[in-house]
């Protein structure tokens, strides 16, 4: 973070920076706080001046800010052991399907936190990854990507037979897969 002079104007509290700039900007920063970058001869009062008069935009910010972070906060999800008890339920009812192929041994489930894939499988440790984020899909949608998963142990890519197996088992598999793209 830039070093710079605690300050407050208009009921505002803000740091300002001073540096090699023309003209005074204000900014809120991504944790919230009020940052003004200078002229590095600009005087205080000024500044303290143009702070004050944008106070209602500093307030407007501030509050879009906290509900950002308060919807963040909601649509977080829950622990990776609730996670992972929730998981474990939908592949406890998915394995009879799967119990031949798997030599009658559950796979390993695990939870991590994945930004770009739902989930994942490798045959060779036994193991489905899946997102935390999963967990707040619909029910239907969690189903498909374990059965998704599940699939894999039999076919490790995406050819027709993979598709065809996924059909068996879940016949709507395309508009459960569609709520995981159009989420609630």
């Amino acid at each position: 973070m830039e070093q710079g002079e605690l300050r407050s104007a208009g009921g505002v509290e803000y740091t300002l920076i001073r540096k090699r700039v023309k003209n005074l900007n204000l900014r809120l920063a991504p944790d919230g706080s009020v940052r003004v970058s200078a002229p590095l001869r600009a005087g205080a009062a000024s500044v303290d001046a143009f702070v004050a008069a944008h106070a209602d935009w500093v307030k407007r910010a501030e509050a879009r800010h906290r509900a950002a972070e308060a919807a963040r906060a909601a649509l977080a999800p829950p622990e990776k052991d609730q996670c992972l008890a929730l998981f474990k339920e939908v592949s406890d009812g998915v394995f009879p399907r799967f119990e031949k192929v798997l030599g009658g041994k559950k796979p390993v489930i695990k939870v991590r936190d994945m930004r770009t894939r739902w989930g994942s499988c490798h045959p060779a440790k036994r193991q489905i990854t899946l997102a935390a984020r999963l967990a707040l899909q619909p029910p239907q949608a969690i189903e498909y990507v374990v059965v998704h998963e599940y699939c894999h142990f039999v076919h490790p890519d995406h050819q027709a037979g993979f598709w065809a197996l996924v059909e068996s088992i879940l016949p709507d598999w395309k508009a459960r897969r569609a709520l995981l793209r159009n989420p609630r």
